[in-house]
């Protein structure tokens, strides 16, 4: 049993086979997925939502990626306000920053993360953190407007033992996703290992980034399995024992 904290299965690469993929997830073990819901960005927010209404085990998000923040207006935000009571909207993500190819200026990716850090915050509900090349200004904003009561999970964590404790210390979950399994992610390896029992989750961000051995490939939820393995050796734990951990803290942090 696991569970995928992050993918894309609204994206354009599922297309053909989308209903084959999402079989192959549930003959691989996977219970629930989360659809993030940023989609192509706005004024459609509900790329997440949509496939959560379809199927059971689907939950989603809603929010506006900081690649498409420049697209975002207050009539924007007043839906995603909406659109996070949804039931099955459990978080608010993916939002925070990118600095790789700022799609948007960032003064208007600070702007756009932080009014959504207050929906979130008014919706009672975790957050979803997408941060690229932007560590330090991620976590200035999240120390002063985050409210950690709700929770938040920092996605496909690609930092050091260092970051890792930055984020830990605020209250984040860390999700690991492909990334931890390629032979010279040490940094993010040892993060894993450090990672409390209580606050590791695990993710495929699919259709990117697969692991080892399917790098390369386009991505999609059951190679998570091969997630799960490396976690388990680099914590020196048996694989029932990720998968079990993994599951309890996405439930636990989403109350599903």
């Amino acid at each position: 049993m696991l569970i995928d904290s992050h993918c894309h299965l609204d994206s354009d690469q599922f297309d053909n086979d989308r209903v084959a993929v999402i079989t192959r997830a549930l003959e691989a073990g996977i219970t629930q997925m989360l659809a993030i819901g940023t989609g192509n960005g706005p004024p459609d927010l509900e790329a997440g939502i949509r496939l959560a209404d379809q199927y059971e085990f689907f939950y989603a998000t809603v929010g506006i990626h900081p690649h498409d923040a420049s697209k975002s207006t207050e009539e924007t935000l007043q839906n995603l306000a909406h659109l996070a009571q949804h039931p099955k909207a459990i978080a608010i993500g993916e939002i925070g920053l990118d600095y790789h190819y700022d799609f948007s200026p960032r003064a208007t990716q600070h702007e756009v993360f932080i009014a959504q850090l207050k929906i979130a915050e008014a919706a009672k509900k975790p957050t979803v953190i997408h941060t690229r090349e932007a560590w330090d200004d991620t976590i200035s904003v999240l120390r002063q407007h985050w409210n950690p009561q709700h929770g938040g999970i920092m996605h496909c964590f690609s930092g050091g033992p260092k970051e890792a404790q930055q984020a830990l210390d605020l209250g984040f979950h860390l999700s690991f996703g492909g990334i931890v399994t390629f032979p010279k992610a040490l940094e993010i390896q040892e993060a894993a290992r450090m990672t409390p029992d209580d606050r590791i989750l695990i993710e495929t961000d699919a259709p990117y980034l697969a692991p080892v051995p399917k790098r390369g490939k386009r991505n999609e939820p059951s190679y998570i399995i091969e997630t799960a393995k490396k976690l388990a050796a680099l914590r020196g734990v048996p694989l029932d024992e990720i998968s079990a951990t993994t599951t309890a803290n996405f439930r636990h942090l989403t109350n599903t």
